[in-house]
């Protein structure tokens, strides 16, 4: 089986469109659907149905899905286990991560490992962490620094490595910064700007507020916590930020009683053999692990 045309049938399935699967290929719309053609006649069943400009995947695409990702991976997994015979760092290492993390947390420990690491191809790729989790599930990347999920279930697993402090926060002039405290119910009748419904933050404040049976008042929703923290300082509505992102041009608020962080660490996908580089960078990432606090 020809793995070019496993490469471009996931990716129509992933992308649900010829001509973006050609994108991420690099390849023209026609020579997408040659390859389709070259495979479907391989295996003589039709794999897409194309209904207009709709492209879905048949009974035997779906079939076959789940089957192409574990070809790849374990061809994949192959390469990495002979090419790390001979103990060299090098080669491409595909290292997901937050906008987040990439930008407040990763700097120092990515220069320090292109330093150590010369021969080391970085492919970084910035992701919502969700999606970032999908990529290393999916065997698209080898590891992901992200936002942790509550829970991490095989063949996945977590490693912490920073506690994420996180504060209630409004603009200087807004009128929950000009009480010394505020409570949970207060700050609920207020609107707020929240990260998206999907993301792992979201849960954690929204857990807060349903314990003790509240609703935020949700106005807007963005993934990208720079966006949040403009909205909030120009007075609109509050949100939870990182307290690493804290300056004048937001105030935290004292909620008594109330501690909210999360859990920043990376993940990676425990049947997939890791390359020496990313066995390297996680090295890294090991020593820059905080103690938990108390």
């Amino acid at each position: 089986m020809d793995l070019a045309n496993l490469n471009a049938f996931i990716a129509i399935a992933e992308t649900g469109s010829f001509s973006e699967a050609g994108e991420r290929l690099h390849l023209t719309q026609p020579a997408v659907s040659k390859r389709i053609a070259a495979l479907e006649q391989q295996l003589q069943v039709r794999l897409f149905d194309r209904l207009g400009r709709e492209v879905n995947l048949t009974e035997a695409g779906r079939a076959l899905l789940p089957r192409a990702y574990r070809i790849l991976s374990v061809l994949e997994d192959t390469r990495r286990a002979l090419s790390n015979l001979n103990g060299d760092v090098s080669g491409r290492l595909t290292l997901a991560t937050s906008h987040h993390i990439g930008l407040h947390r990763l700097p120092p420990l990515l220069r320090a490992f292109t330093r150590a690491h010369p021969q080391v191809t970085l492919d970084i790729h910035f992701l919502d962490s969700e999606v970032a989790y999908e990529e290393i599930l999916h065997g698209r990347a080898e590891l992901a620094v992200i936002t942790l999920a509550p829970e991490t279930a095989a063949p996945v697993r977590a490693v912490r490595v920073w506690d994420d402090p996180l504060d209630f926060v409004a603009a200087p002039e807004h009128p929950l910064a000009r009480n010394v405290r505020v409570s949970l119910a207060d700050v609920a009748r207020h609107p707020a700007v929240f990260p998206g419904g999907n993301t792992f933050t979201h849960h954690i404040v929204q857990r807060l507020f349903e314990g003790e049976g509240l609703a935020p008042h949700i106005a807007m929703s963005t993934n990208y916590l720079e966006t949040i923290k403009m909205m909030v300082s120009i007075g609109i509505a509050w949100s939870v930020l990182p307290r690493t992102m804290l300056d004048d041009q937001v105030k935290p608020l004292t909620l008594p009683g109330i501690r909210l962080s999360r859990q920043l660490g990376y993940i990676l996908h425990t049947e997939r053999t890791l390359s020496n580089a990313a066995r390297a960078f996680m090295a890294l990432l090991d020593g820059a692990r905080e103690t938990p606090a108390l």
